[in-house]
């Protein structure tokens, strides 16, 4: 039984999301010192307590880990890197303009304000 499995709908269509994957497997991969070899659109990866695979298809992406004995304490901060990074690289799909009538006509407010003139100047 899997300790880790998440799973994540994108829109990024198959070309993007593998590479979004590869990313995401890099990433991890050096951070939790995995190695890997994809098989068709699996990464099956491994280390001494961990195995897993990642799978991902033209809308979804599924990460399933088991986690060893030593390792099953830090599931929390594993899940939690793994969540990160996976929102980095598959953003949630976006949501679709307002259909108000005034929608169109609000425009963007700054997120600073200006910068004030300096003294005696």
């Amino acid at each position: 039984m899997a300790d880790i499995d998440i799973r994540k709908t994108h829109n990024l269509g198959l070309k993007a999301a593998r590479a979004a994957a590869d990313k995401m497997a890099e990433h991890l991969g050096r951070k939790f010192g995995l190695e890997g070899d994809w098989s068709g659109n699996t990464l099956n990866f491994e280390r001494p307590g961990v195995t897993g695979s990642l799978s991902v298809d033209d809308k979804d992406l599924r990460l399933v880990v088991t986690l060893g004995f030593l390792l099953k304490a830090m599931r929390g901060s594993i899940e939690g890197a793994v969540n990160s990074e996976r929102d980095k690289l598959f953003p949630e799909k976006a949501r679709p303009p307002r259909s108000s009538p005034d929608a169109g006509d609000a425009s963007p407010k700054p997120k600073k304000a200006p910068p004030r003139p300096k003294k005696g100047a």
